[in-house]
């Protein structure tokens, strides 16, 4: 079984930040380390060279495949941030509705700069997330 790539690490997140050359994006990135250290009540971690992740819980599928993940995260990407670990986004339809202009994937939100979406809505989908996390694995 692969092993996966995308591990917590000691890398230093301001240093990540302040690296992203894109001056929206780098001051979006630290407005999202501020909104979500302060929503979910965990410090940031580096995960892998690229995201900024809060929290993590342990999972196992019924493969046998197993390991640990952020609750919550982001990465300023070139193209949109992506805010991640949001397990089955179709369940947050309502407040997905009213968060602004974003695209979605299989658990992650894209958008290109935070003035474009609902930040009080950002804040719930955060909060509902990582209530739902620590619901499951309890």
């Amino acid at each position: 079984m692969a092993e996966l790539k995308t591990k917590r690490n000691e890398g230093d997140v301001k240093a990540f930040l302040n690296s992203i050359q894109d001056e929206q994006k780098r001051s979006d990135g630290f407005k999202l380390l501020d909104l979500m250290q302060k929503v979910t009540g965990f410090k940031p971690e580096m995960w892998g060279d690229s995201i900024v992740g809060f929290g993590s819980y342990h999972y196992k599928y019924e493969s046998g495949r197993e390991g640990d993940w952020f609750m919550v995260g982001f990465s300023p990407r070139e193209q949109n941030l992506s805010l991640y670990a949001m397990p089955n986004l179709d369940s947050y339809s309502e407040l997905l509705n009213d968060l602004g202009r974003h695209s979605t994937g299989k658990s992650c939100i894209y958008i290109r700069k935070l003035d474009d979406i609902n930040i009080e809505v950002l804040k719930k989908l955060i909060r509902e997330s990582v209530r739902k996390l620590f619901v499951q694995s309890s």
